[in-house]
């Protein structure tokens, strides 16, 4: 690959939302994108917050995140390419009661709220997925809800771990135990001791700062209904978005 490949800015229809529109609407809309990136760590709103973008990611993840007033946490949705962030523009509510932040970095194309406004108000194809992808996201949210109340760490980390990499389209994760405790509100000690077990039975392999995914089929097989009950739902909504996911790996 040349250096100019590599160096090449990813192309809007890299997200899948964008992807699905008519060529009209697509072109209508971009002059209005702007490509951004989404460093690590990145905080794009807290709870509260006016959100003034909306962003689809073209790579990387984005998590939901939901935070206490003890200083705990949890994550409650991860967004990729598959879909947008900063639903509350379209959604009339304006602001969210989470924080939206990087987990993986990548980039997106950015928004502004005037024109989402508008060409939401059009009652076209954008109106149209844009409420089905919030549709499959209360789904993801609310089955999160279920699984940190109801399932073991161990199988919290498996749904997780499918999220994630069916996101990042590679079986290879950077993340420290500490994000991944944040993110599933536990003890760092615990996420060591779920990773190391996995690792023992060969489903992946770690370093400081890196998941390698070995053997999904055994990790489908260790992780709770949660996974495939969200992932369905988002195809049954979303077919054509399913499918973008699927050329992209």
């Amino acid at each position: 690959m040349t250096k100019a490949a590599q160096t090449q800015a990813p192309s809007p229809k890299q997200n899948c939302i964008l992807a699905s529109l008519p060529e009209a609407d697509y072109q209508r809309l971009l002059p209005n994108l702007k490509l951004v990136p989404l460093p690590l760590g990145w905080t794009m709103s807290e709870s509260g917050d006016h959100v003034k973008f909306l962003h689809f990611p073209t790579d990387g993840i984005v998590s939901l995140i939901y935070a206490l007033e003890d200083g705990s946490s949890s994550e409650i949705a991860l967004v990729g390419n598959e879909g947008m962030v900063g639903i509350s523009i379209f959604m009339g509510g304006e602001s969210m009661p989470s924080d939206t932040k990087v987990q993986s970095a990548g980039h997106a194309y950015r928004l502004d709220r005037q024109h989402m406004k508008r060409e939401f108000a059009l009652g076209g194809k954008l109106q149209h997925v844009s409420l089905l992808y919030t549709q499959a996201l209360i789904c993801q949210t609310s089955q999160t809800a279920v699984c940190n109340r109801h399932h073991s760490l161990d199988k919290q980390f498996c749904r997780w771990l499918l999220m994630s990499i069916d996101r990042l389209h590679s079986n290879d994760l950077v993340v420290t135990h500490e994000l991944l405790a944040s993110l599933l509100g536990t003890r760092r000690e615990s996420i060591t001791t779920t990773a190391l077990a996995l690792k023992k039975e060969g489903i992946i392999e770690y370093t400081r700062g890196h998941v390698t995914v070995l053997n999904r089929k055994k990790l489908e097989a260790r992780a709770c209904e949660c996974y495939e009950t969200v992932r369905l739902e988002y195809d049954r909504l979303l077919p054509k978005l399913a499918a973008c996911q699927a050329s992209s790996v």
